[in-house]
């Protein structure tokens, strides 16, 4: 603990110091011309909403133009559709993006074949500091639905958020610290939402109040409730129920003890049991704001009961179980930044949180199984470069700590730590039409397991890790508005605490799970071509990728039996993944003063683990399409999505069917953008279609939502 509270006061300390100065000189800096002063980038004010062409999740703004990979950012009337109750079906129409679907409360998202620990869920730049990467079951404790805006990205600048960024980034930015004043003597924001297929009712609200021109304080509140989610066929799939029916009539004695009976499971359909939830958040955060500078903290509580659907028994010896967890948090967070004027630096940014957290998977009858608790440390410090012509940078330190335990009789890892500390740095070259970007990590991670003396079945000891990764690209402007640019890149990660120290049951996940503490750093050789170009009326982005591991760490079903729980192995093998996206838009027709754009997407991935065969939860080929007509108040909406079939599947993993989903969808600005009111209303997989995706632990017992009818009001003012 003595670690957390020296590094936690010296990141304030240091970010105070940085501070004081810009507070204490109201002169704006020069802006990178060296022309006229500018104000620091900020939003003019709460009610303006910045671009969606421009990406944050950087110490400097970008546009997507210039991003050497592939870059999404939701926001706005599209953030307002899409909102889930978890982040991971959130972003799951996203390009390039599945989602883990472990029920409706447990989702995080997949890009481009990866999860876990490969993926980094970050709260403005930091991460989420859960337990969400240990197991699928676990939820991001990240609420879509206090999202400003969404960024997922992917390059070279995700290796300033960490080796395990790998993957990519998805940057959820809120407005918990503040980062503008208002104009007015109170601001106010409000959200609801009600879903039919979960009986899913949610509001949130956030009020800031400015305190004088440079201080501003802020309070933000949500509620979600929903019950089990109505589905539009059968709990089991089809490969599933029949499985369940053949065995019908041999369940073992324990099995017919605890009531299960295989055929009534495989009759089992309409809503999805055990998958009902409730979650509440609250929040409060104050900031001081001037033109060169800003320092803030916030403090906020997450708490949440949901249900894990059950892994039914379907063969003798399965055990089945129905765990709910019970999850909290509490977080600090820090945010600092100062202009300084120029010279060899532009600004220094320094961002931390401190959390505490536990979950309990609670039995059936309401009795602790297992207890997880986590404690953890994350902060960074950024210098920004002033720009040198055409050269720009940032570079940074990042420090990373973990105090995990798992309590029980089904605890599957060891009381634990990690701690991480890298350094990183990004540049970039721009010449106009060519431009150059190149990024450069290293990081040293120590991982220790400390089981207890009744646990000789864990691995003691330390594992200790140095990796170093890089990435260089460049793009080129072909044409007016037209950018070509390819990027290659080095990545190595420290294997996690999980993937190293697991080994026992986990009900959560409803498997028996082994790690091994001889693991070796996973590496990989990436290379990805993109192409951005857009004009009047229509916009093109397409990326192809392609990665090559070696020590890639995956996780494997065996085809044994351990504890009635089937036996999941971590394994190392070379592997490759490649596939592409594609979106797109393009505006067919003006009708008055609305026009009519059609748009797609598609997007692939094929894994291959060598002398293992497919990797495991690749999800299948997507093509999705829709036809939209926008005017000043009314935008509406239809869009079909067709998701294959997976067939190429990893040893004892079943394979999935294709499906399609028709949605339709209707916003409605009753007075335009003068006044941020607006209502949006749809309506999501409307002929009740059975959907699974391939992604998911669950893909055989927790299928998607059926036909759901969806209202969300969003106020400003």
């Amino acid at each position: 603990m003595s670690r957390y509270a020296s590094f936690a006061s010296l990141v304030a300390i240091t970010a105070t110091m940085m501070a004081t100065p810009a507070f204490a000189n109201d002169a704006p800096a020069a802006d990178r011309d060296g022309g006229s002063p500018t104000k620091a980038a900020k939003p003019e004010s709460l009610h303006t909403r910045q671009s969606s062409e421009i990406v944050v999740t950087a110490p400097f703004q970008r546009d997507r133009l210039d991003i050497l990979s592939g870059v999404s950012v939701v926001q706005g009337a599209e953030l307002t559709q899409a909102l889930r109750p978890t982040i991971g079906e959130t972003l799951a129409r996203t390009p390039g993006v599945s989602a883990t679907s472990f029920g409706p409360n447990a989702s995080r998202p997949v890009l481009r074949g990866l999860q876990g620990e490969r993926v980094r869920i970050l709260t403005d730049g930091i991460g989420s500091i859960d337990v969400s990467n240990t197991s699928v079951d676990h939820a991001v404790v990240v609420n879509p639905l206090l999202a400003d805006r969404i960024e997922v990205l992917r390059g070279p600048s995700t290796l300033m958020f960490g080796s395990s960024a790998i993957g990519g980034v998805v940057n959820v930015i809120d407005k918990r610290i503040p980062r503008v004043v208002p104009d007015e003597a109170i601001h106010v924001d409000m959200i609801g939402t009600y879903g039919s297929a979960a009986n899913e009712r949610s509001g949130a609200g956030a009020v800031d109040v400015p305190l004088g021109d440079k201080f501003v304080v802020h309070a933000d509140g949500s509620y979600l409730k929903t019950g089990n989610l109505r589905i539009g066929n059968y709990v089991l799939s089809r490969r599933a129920r029949a499985t369940a029916l053949a065995n019908a009539g041999t369940e073992t004695p324990e099995q017919l003890d605890e009531g299960i009976d295989f055929a009534e499971n495989a009759r089992l359909r309409g809503k999805l049991p055990n998958s009902q939830s409730k979650t509440w958040t609250a929040g409060v955060g104050a900031a001081l704001i001037t033109d060169t500078g800003n320092l803030g903290v916030s403090y906020s509580h997450y708490d949440s009961l949901y249900g894990v659907p059950d892994r039914y028994s379907i063969r003798p010896g399965e055990e089945q179980e129905g765990p709910r967890l019970s999850l909290a948090q509490d977080r600090v967070d820090l945010r600092a930044e100062v202009e300084t004027g120029g010279g060899l630096l532009k600004s220094i940014r320094a961002r931390a949180g401190y959390a505490t957290y536990r979950h309990f998977e609670l039995e059936e009858n309401g009795d602790v199984g297992t207890a997880f608790y986590n404690k953890g440390l994350e902060g960074r410090v950024e210098l920004v470069q002033s720009d040198r012509g055409a050269w720009k940078g940032a570079s940074g330190v990042q420090y990373f700590s973990r105090d995990f335990n798992v309590v029980g009789d089904e605890a599957f890892l060891p009381r634990n730590s990690t701690e991480q500390f890298g350094i990183f740095t990004l540049q970039q070259l721009d010449y106009g039409k060519l431009k150059f970007e190149g990024g450069a990590r290293f990081e040293h991670t120590s991982l220790i397991a400390k089981p207890l003396p009744d646990q000789p079945q864990f691995f003691q000891g330390q594992r200790k890790f140095d990796a170093f990764s890089g990435s260089l690209g460049a793009s080129y402007a072909i044409a007016d508005g037209w950018r070509l640019g390819v990027n290659a890149s080095r990545t190595t990660r420290a294997p996690s605490a999980e993937e190293l120290f697991a080994n026992g049951p986990h009900a959560g996940t409803q498997a028996f799970e082994i790690g091994n503490p001889d693991f070796k750093k996973e590496r990989a050789w990436g290379v990805e071509a993109i192409l951005r170009g857009k004009g009047q009326g229509y916009s093109l982005e397409a990326s192809a990728f392609y990665n090559w591991f070696s020590n890639f760490i995956y996780e494997s079903l065996t085809g044994d039996v351990e504890d009635g729980l089937p036996v999941f192995q971590s394994n190392q093998a070379k592997a490759r993944y490649y596939g592409f996206e594609v979106q797109g838009s393009l505006d067919l027709a003006k009708l008055g003063e609305m026009t009519l754009t059609a748009d797609g997407l598609a997007d692939y991935v094929h894994a291959q683990i060598t002398e293992a065969g497919p990797a495991p939860r690749i999800p299948p080929l997507r093509v999705a399409g829709g036809l939209q007509l926008s005017g000043k108040n009314l935008d509406v909406r239809g869009e079909v999505e067709w998701n294959d079939g997976q067939k190429r599947v990893a040893a004892f993993e079943t394979p999935t069917d294709s499906f399609t989903l028709v949605n339709a969808q209707l916003n409605i600005r009753p007075w335009g953008n003068e006044r941020p009111l607006s209502f949006a209303l749809s309506a999501n997989n409307i002929f009740d279609v059975d959907a699974r995706r391939h992604a998911s632990f669950l893909k055989d017992f927790a299928p998607l939502a059926g036909r759901d009818f969806r209202i969300t009001a969003r106020a400003s003012f």
